[in-house]
């Protein structure tokens, strides 16, 4: 298994413009995700920028970045462009999609992610999971939840179904955090398709994968990534760099 990790970002969010390029702590956001994921040791790290002011600002801090089409649908569209511009040979043959607004996300974490497409040789897609913090988050539709028949020990289930619906009964009810490891042939067919009816329905792109028959394995994280999607969780996000101290 050869891995590069790739992350996909661009200016124009929707609920906090210019993310990628927010200073939390003397660090843009998105160098401070580059640093993480570097820090796995599993692979070269590069972005998939959909505007040059995102370049420059990953190349200022001696990182990698590809410049794509700004008009480009998803993220997953965005790493397959960055990866045909980085490797039009197939060298790697397995694809970290990181999100650019998880400032501080645990290269453990990511290690995770890859683990489990070299643990299973059949699995299509690996994502990364947590459990429930509370009842607010088993009602919560901004928190996807992962359906999943899990192994016996518990750190890790094949995903039967994502949804933003409420689930009943005993828990854990986990939750799904958008960290994903494609086989290359998987990603290619993946971001071939149409979206399907499952993931229009609940907004959620990973269904198309389960509805085209792709296998998907999630492993269990004991902490949930900080996700910076508005301005409240980048006050957040900003307070926790102070208290991590100086930039690395």
């Amino acid at each position: 298994m050869t891995p590069i990790l790739l992350i996909p970002a661009r200016m124009a969010a929707t609920r906090l413009p210019g993310k990628p390029l927010a200073d939390i702590g003397g660090l843009p956001m998105i160098v401070r995700v580059l640093r993480q994921a570097e820090a796995a040791g599993i692979g070269p790290v590069a972005v998939a920028a959909g505007d040059a002011e995102i370049v420059e600002a990953v190349e200022a801090a001696g990182g990698r970045a590809v410049l794509t089409d700004p008009d480009l649908p998803s993220g997953s569209d965005r790493i397959l462009a960055a990866l045909g511009a980085l490797d039009p040979e197939g060298r790697f043959d397995v694809v970290i999609n990181l999100q650019g607004d998880i400032p501080f996300i645990a290269p453990e974490a990511i290690r995770a992610c890859a683990g489990l497409l070299d643990q299973r040789p059949h699995a299509d897609i690996s994502t990364v999971m947590v459990a429930e913090a509370g009842p607010e988050d088993r009602t919560n539709p901004d928190m996807p939840k992962v359906v999943a028949s899990m192994d016996p020990d518990g750190r890790s289930g094949r995903a039967l179904y994502f949804t933003r619906s409420v689930l009943y009964g005993d828990g854990p009810v986990w939750i799904h955090h958008g960290i994903y490891g494609y086989r290359r042939a998987a990603l290619e067919r993946f971001t071939a398709a149409t979206p399907s009816p499952l993931e229009r329905r609940e907004r959620l792109e990973q269904l198309r994968a389960l509805e085209m028959g792709m296998t998907i394995w999630s492993a269990v994280l004991d902490e949930a990534p900080v996700s910076v999607d508005n301005p409240a969780d980048l006050d957040r996000a900003r307070a926790h760099a102070r208290r991590l101290g100086a930039p690395a």
